[in-house]
């Protein structure tokens, strides 16, 4: 039997085990960092002086209490800061950026979502980009209101990211 959950290590009750509270507490505490997770941002040295239960994003090269945590869930507790090791697809809720974050299995991404498509009401109404529409110009015949109109559609497409 193992002694971990196997996805954040978890500590485990297990059968005859003495100060089972302990670990029972130890496990709270983890899962009060990790349900619906917010950190206060993400830094590389621990705040001076930090609130039980505030919780922050390890940068890289951590320092002092966070030596060693880089990339981890840091979360303040009465005693003393615990770290939750992230897992491929857990997202946090930055409150300093005000955006959320997500852990990619390498690195915490931030600011973009990434989908294939946004469907509204089951009907998708943006997808992959499209290649860039040519501007009108030539014929024998020109219609300026026209023209006018179709390449200011055209920089709206472009300004909202939809063509190139």
């Amino acid at each position: 039997m193992t002694e971990r959950s196997a996805r954040f290590a978890l500590p485990f009750i297990l059968p005859g085990q003495a100060q089972k509270e302990w670990f029972h507490n130890e496990a709270l505490a983890a899962l009060d960092g990790l349900v619906h997770a917010a950190v206060e941002g993400v830094a590389g040295t621990p705040p001076s002086d930090p609130a039980p239960g505030e919780s922050w994003l390890v940068a890289s090269g951590g320092s002092g209490a966070w030596d060693g945590q880089d990339h981890r869930l840091a979360c303040f507790t009465a005693g003393g800061w615990r770290f939750v090791a992230a897992v491929a697809g857990m997202g946090v809720w930055d409150k300093a950026a005000g955006w959320e974050r997500r852990w990619t299995g390498s690195a915490w991404t931030g600011g973009a979502i990434s989908v294939a498509a946004v469907e509204v009401g089951g009907e998708q109404v943006v997808g992959p980009r499209e290649p860039d529409i040519p501007t009108p110009a030539g014929g024998t015949t020109v219609d300026a209101e026209a023209r006018a109109a179709i390449g200011a559609l055209i920089v709206t497409l472009k300004s909202h990211g939809l063509i190139d």
